[in-house]
């Protein structure tokens, strides 16, 4: 990310100053994308939800026929001793990810060896009051079989990177996107909430795409503090209806709509409250 300042690698075994070169050109990852990768948060001295971002990483491997070099527990470990190379207070983006090797006797099919690298990137927090436009696109999220749909796969992303050209061209920030069926499953960088009459309603998980961890996090917080949270199928109508619609990513954690294709929306108390509820869970977890 350009946004960066500062970039740790570990790669074979130890950490490296910078963003070294992991990855060879006869690597399968290299030139058939059996690339995985993860994205976890330290910021304020908290990982939230660290291992659980480790312990898919390694389900995301295996999804892509890749076998894990590292319990998730020691990944979890490694990262937290990059951050600590860091300046004190550094808002840094945990990458682990993993590649192809070798491929079988196919070519195509990998052999299971995999490579393995973390990369911490220094990225800032956006500003709680940091918002989105969204429009609508003519791109999908695919079905599981026709893609790994069940990983956070470097191979789904370049269709995600044409839904958001898209939707910059027509002057919007992301968009909101459908799956084959033409139910909304979620945007191009994130899940998607809204939120009417004070119930919160988001796609319920179809395997078109990743159910985050943040999204769990966010449901289960709301959930505790007595918020209504329904997982349901979705149309562009419900979202055109909302009281409110929100983002939910590791990145920023709850980002604001303001606008889905004419649609206005305001930065609403359910909004708010869903930032605040993480953001003590986080401490709080951290400080038990």
């Amino acid at each position: 990310m350009a946004i960066s300042t500062e970039i740790r690698t570990y790669f074979n075994g130890t950490w490296h100053e910078g963003d070294v070169a992991v990855m060879r050109a006869a690597d399968h990852g290299a030139w058939l994308a059996s690339t995985v990768f993860d994205g976890a948060r330290f910021v304020d001295g908290m990982a939230p939800d660290l291992l659980a971002h480790c312990e898919r990483v390694n389900r995301s491997a295996r999804a892509l026929l890749l076998e894990p070099t590292h319990a998730a527990e020691e990944i979890a470990r490694l990262a937290l001793e990059g951050c600590a190379l860091f300046p004190e207070g550094s808002a840094i983006y945990i990458r682990p990810m993993y590649w192809g090797i070798d491929g079988n006797e196919t070519a195509v099919q990998p052999d299971g060896s995999a490579g393995f690298a973390i990369c911490l990137e220094t990225v800032p927090m956006a500003p709680p009051e940091a918002a989105q436009r969204l429009t609508t696109t003519r791109f999908r999220r695919p079905t599981l079989e026709v893609a790994v749909c069940n990983a956070k796969a470097g191979c789904l992303y370049p269709n995600n990177g044409r839904m958001l050209a898209e939707a910059r061209s027509k002057g919007f920030d992301n968009a909101l996107v459908a799956d084959m069926a033409g139910n909304v499953a979620e945007t191009a960088t994130a899940n998607v909430f809204i939120v009417k009459d004070g119930a919160v309603f988001t796609p319920i998980a179809n395997g078109t795409f990743l159910a985050g961890i943040t999204r769990a996090r966010h449901i289960a917080n709301l959930r505790a503090a007595g918020v209504s949270v329904h997982e349901t199928v979705m149309s562009f109508a419900d979202v055109h209806a909302a009281d409110e619609v929100f983002l939910s990513g590791n990145l920023n954690k709850v980002t604001p709509v303001t606008e889905f294709d004419g649609t206005r929306y305001p930065h609403g108390p359910v909004t708010r409250q869903a930032l605040d509820l993480y953001w003590a869970w986080a401490r709080s977890d951290a400080a038990g």
